[in-house]
């Protein structure tokens, strides 16, 4: 987890940039309405800090995901350049008896 201190962004701008979301609209409804954690309690504030190393539990993707924040972006890129601002460390999914 960060320790609150180097650069930050916002949350709404950085889900934009890692392209979580299509726009920083989406971003921010998304945050307000509870569907983010950040390290692990409720970002209901779209402009809430991000910083490296923070940890993102995203609940409003098909599947819930967990990502480490690696890099917070200066531009919303293609989508190889957006994979590098995070690492996904979702846990893996333990597998159903059929």
């Amino acid at each position: 987890m960060a320790d609150g201190a180097g650069p930050s962004l916002r949350l709404d701008k950085w889900l934009w940039h890692a392209r979580f979301v299509k726009t920083r609209g989406l971003g921010a409804d998304h945050a307000e309405r509870g569907r983010v954690r950040l390290n692990g309690q409720p970002a209901l504030k779209a402009h809430q800090a991000i910083r490296i190393g923070d940890v993102l539990t995203l609940g409003f993707l098909p599947q819930v995901r967990v990502v480490r924040v690696l890099g917070l972006g200066v531009r919303r890129g293609p989508a190889p350049e957006a994979q590098g601002l995070y690492l996904d460390i979702t846990p893996a999914a333990e597998p159903r008896d059929s």
